[in-house]
């Protein structure tokens, strides 16, 4: 291996565009892109013009089986990331993939037990665990300092989109298309964050409306209450019928509450007593434990996309952790698999989910699709890597 890891962009779309960019500015030190991949014409043209020289190819399977690069990065439509990945990881590629994992956990966990067989590298675009914020909150709940969480509320409905951000593409919003709204599309970093953060949950009920804000088939706003093993509760509510959005988490402690308000700032609340103790100790029936406020220094670094791309290709050169093990994006995915299926199903759904009831529920949803482009047939058979 050089000194730098050989690298193929397989979908030069939005995010694909926006990594060869990251690419052609120098914000890649340890990365040479060699070639890319896209069913649009354009789109390798585009790359082209971006990086004189790269090869370009017409399907993913061209791309991995080329010899000319040693990792990929997967920036294609949902349902495709778990079929490319596994081609890429059994021909001897690493993976970066960008997120959702995928569309439905059963597939994901096919993708899981196959990068177990490899020793070549499958991590996940996490890019949201690199900022500091994020970063801090998780310190302060690992600590063990304030004691078990007891309470999550999230509200995170800061993603207003007209009808015109629908209708710009006819796979967007549909279920043969995208597999979800916006739990599959906007919300899979807060779906991981919210688990990085505070665990997983052990029982999920949620309200999905479908449409409910703009004329599409999937998702646009969700309601979720979650329980957890230690009987803490949470609430997840996102939507993009919001305008203007908030971006609130609250965490609440058994000694202390961390308020943190547009992934810009945390305020701590740090309890005299914890909670537990207190409630019990208090002699008057409405006597407040003492709280100090803080607001909580980080050390400032976001690096997003880049700095999982540098860990990415340090990993593979020199050993160094990742920001994300591709294994960890079945977590949000299992979250938004069980809200959905809460829904559909008008029950709580205790996790781990059953996966193959989810998949048979899904395949209706593909089955009455508005969108026609894809090939049904292809995606009911896990979606083979014809992309």
């Amino acid at each position: 291996m050089s000194d730098k890891l050989k690298l193929g962009i397989i979908g030069v779309g939005n995010m694909g565009s926006s990594h060869l960019r990251d690419f052609t500015k120098g914000n890649w030190p340890e990365i040479e892109v060699t070639c890319v991949a896209d069913i649009d014409e354009k789109r390798l043209e585009y790359a082209q013009e971006q990086v004189p020289g790269v090869k370009c190819f017409g399907t993913a399977t061209e791309l991995i089986h080329s010899g000319l690069c040693e990792a990929v990065i997967i920036a294609t439509p949902h349902y495709f990331h778990p079929p490319i990945a596994i081609e890429a990881l059994q021909a001897g590629l690493h993976v970066m993939s960008e997120k959702p994992a995928g569309v439905y956990t059963k597939q994901v966990r096919e993708l899981i037990e196959v990068s177990k067989t490899t020793d070549k590298t499958y991590a996940i675009m996490f890019n949201q665990r690199t900022n500091c914020v994020y970063r801090k909150v998780k310190e302060l709940i690992d600590s063990g300092k304030y004691g078990e969480i007891r309470r999550v509320s999230w509200i995170i409905t800061d993603w207003y989109r007209t009808q015109a951000y629908y209708n710009s593409g006819g796979w967007r919003a549909t279920w043969a298309g995208e597999g979800g709204g916006v739990m599959l599309n906007q919300c899979p970093h807060q779906l991981d964050l919210w688990q990085w953060l505070c665990g997983m949950p052990s029982k999920i009920k949620a309200i999905c409306h479908e449409g409910k804000w703009h004329d599409i088939e999937v998702e646009d706003d969700v309601s979720i209450y979650a329980e957890y093993p230690n009987g803490a509760t949470g609430t997840f509510i996102t939507t993009t019928g919001d305008c203007p959005g908030t971006n609130r988490l609250e965490i609440t402690l058994d000694g202390a509450k961390i308020l943190v308000d547009d992934a810009a700032k945390i305020t701590l609340y740090e309890l005299e007593k914890p909670l537990s103790e207190h409630i019990y100790s208090a002699q008057g029936g409405f006597d407040r434990d003492h709280v100090t406020v803080k607001e909580v220094e980080t050390d400032g670094k976001n690096e997003q996309h880049v700095g999982v791309m540098n860990a990415f290709a340090s990993h593979i050169l020199h050993g160094t952790p990742l920001v994300a093990e591709g294994a960890e994006g079945i977590n949000g995915l299992t979250i938004s698999n069980a809200a959905f299926l809460s829904s559909w199903l008008d029950e709580t759904v205790t996790l781990p989910i059953d996966e193959d009831l989810y998949y048979e529920k899904l395949q209706e949803k593909i089955k009455n699709s508005t969108y026609k482009k894809v090939v049904v047939e292809q995606v009911q058979a896990d979606m083979s890597s014809t992309f």
